[in-house]
């Protein structure tokens, strides 16, 4: 360490060395500049620091605007989206109120339609009911002209019935005469058979001279005989 030398002078005045003050005068402008440096420096950081806090302020600024523009993008998204629902909503509106109005000119067009088929229904229905009425009146006159032909038909038939039967019946009482005629007269042939036998027997009888009562008896007989075949014929 140096030694402060004193100058000497007169009593009663301090007198510094010349290079001390030098030295305190740049050791003063050094500290000015140091302290000017700090300043600035200083200042710097305060800037520095306001610019953060200014970034900070700025970030924060920048994300509330990004989250307010975020906000209104998608407030205008969703206007959109609302407007395009909208619009679709209004299409659809167009198209179900064409579609309603087309379906009510239908519905018109049906009960118009419905109405016309009503009524030739009804034409039908009536005329139908006409028909049936006719029809059945046809019927009923046919079938009292089928049973007026019928009674007609059974009363014909009763009398050919009647007429075949009485035919029959005096076909059957021919066919007994003939039947009773041609027994009488096979009765007849046969008797007359028997007769002519009998006869030959009594010629055979006269031939060999048989006694006079045999002969007697014999012409009894024979006259018996013919007496009986007489009231046979007669009876038959």
């Amino acid at each position: 360490m140096k030694k402060k030398t004193k100058n000497k002078s007169k009593p009663g005045i301090f007198i510094f060395p010349s290079n001390a003050i030098s030295k305190a005068y740049s050791n003063y402008k050094i500290n000015q500049e140091q302290k000017k440096i700090k300043d600035i420096r200083l200042k710097k950081l305060a800037e520095n620091n306001q610019i953060i806090k200014e970034k900070k302020e700025l970030r924060g600024w920048e994300e509330k605007l990004n989250k307010e523009s975020n906000k209104l993008r998608l407030k205008e998204e969703e206007l959109k989206l609302k407007e395009k629902e909208l619009k679709i909503k209004e299409e659809q509106q167009k198209i179900e109120s064409k579609r309603l109005i087309k379906k009510d000119e239908d519905l018109g067009q049906i009960d118009k339609d419905l109405r016309l088929k009503e009524k030739e229904t009804k034409l039908k229905d009536d005329e139908q009911f006409r028909k049936d009425i006719d029809l059945k009146v046809r019927e009923e006159d046919q079938r009292k002209k089928e049973l007026k032909e019928k009674k007609k038909k059974e009363k014909v038939l009763k009398k050919i019935t009647f007429n075949e039967e009485e035919k029959k019946r005096i076909e059957n009482l021919k066919i007994k005469e003939w039947e009773v005629k041609f027994d009488a007269e096979q009765k007849m042939k046969e008797q007359q058979e028997i007769l002519k036998e009998q006869r030959l027997r009594q010629k055979d009888l006269n031939e060999l001279n048989l006694n006079t009562k045999d002969s007697n008896i014999s012409e009894e007989f024979s006259s018996k005989l013919e007496n009986f075949e007489v009231d046979k014929f007669s009876e038959n």
